[in-house]
């Protein structure tokens, strides 16, 4: 392959993005979210979580408030006297972090379960598509709520919560992609030349059906992020050692109504952003991978 060749996936995305501005800019705030997450600890302006920085005489300053100790709090403080920057720095590291290890654990189970579901068929299939249907007929929220409500909370739980209710989407997008390849031509050539079944699984389909599944698992992550927000803010997500956004806005939402509106808006802008960001770029990917539209980007 030349060198040309190699590079025109990246050149393909660049182009896809370069004709969207809207999507653009979703790409270059999901960066910065990225960023502002992994580097939470060298950019945050405190630890919000370490009591030796703490004072509680700087509990609920409103934004620019300056405390006790002449630190400028730009989003204010909590009712601990936690700087919101530095809590909304932290909270995106976790709920990135979260929402980004159950998708790509998720996305591995799921694709084994579509590819054998696709490439075994017969009872195999249909009794693997059954119980994708079964979970897929259930809410995703309900299934990690009971789940939660088992299991307990912890960073661990939730992700095995969120595991079980994003494993079927992959499981189902994969065996709808692999019933389709496993019918052309390069399939059967394969065959004839007695390949195994491994290989002809992960080095002929597999990489004919990654397409989609980036496109699903990117959306999917914006959904996890959500969910495991919402699980939070319901007391059944994060424990306060690890907190995340959904946490966040959870523990000022009772301060609402006192007029400390910062403690739970700002964490539910930085929400909001992500998980818009992160579809933007996700549907940005779908139109860029339609076959339909390959000519259109073509450079």
């Amino acid at each position: 392959m030349s060198a040309a060749a190699a590079g025109s996936p990246a050149r393909t995305l660049a182009a896809g993005f370069a004709l969207d501005r809207i999507a653009l800019a979703g790409l270059f705030m999901l960066g910065l979210i990225i960023v502002a997450a992994v580097g939470a600890p060298l950019i945050s302006p405190q630890n919000p979580y370490d009591l030796a920085q703490l004072d509680i005489l700087d509990s609920k300053l409103p934004p620019g408030a300056v405390g006790v100790a002449g630190h400028v709090y730009w989003l204010g403080t909590d009712d601990q006297g936690r700087d919101m920057l530095s809590g909304i720095f932290y909270g995106l590291r976790v709920s990135l972090g979260v929402g980004a290890m159950s998708t790509i654990a998720a996305l591995a189970i799921g694709m084994g379960i579509g590819l054998l579901a696709a490439y075994a068929g017969g009872w195999v299939d249909a009794v693997i598509m059954r119980i994708v249907d079964l979970q897929l007929s259930f809410p995703a929220i309900l299934i990690a709520l009971v789940l939660l409500a088992v299991l307990g909370q912890g960073v661990d739980k939730i992700i095995v919560a969120l595991i079980a209710v994003q494993w079927a989407y992959y499981a189902r997008t994969v065996r709808g992609n692999a019933l389709v390849e496993k019918k052309k031509e390069y399939v059967d050539a394969a065959r004839c030349m007695a390949f195994g079944y491994t290989r002809i699984v992960f080095r002929h389909i597999l990489p004919n059906c990654l397409p989609p599944l980036i496109v699903v698992a990117t959306v999917q992550v914006a959904h996890a992020i959500a969910l495991e927000a919402t699980l939070s803010f319901l007391g059944l997500g994060m424990p306060i050692t690890s907190p995340s956004l959904g946490l966040l806005i959870a523990n000022g939402f009772t301060h609402l109504l006192s007029g400390k509106y910062w403690i739970s808006v700002f964490p539910g802008i930085a929400l909001l952003v992500t998980i818009v960001s992160i579809n933007l770029v996700g549907d940005r990917l779908r139109d860029i991978f339609n076959p339909r539209l390959q000519s259109h980007f073509a450079a």
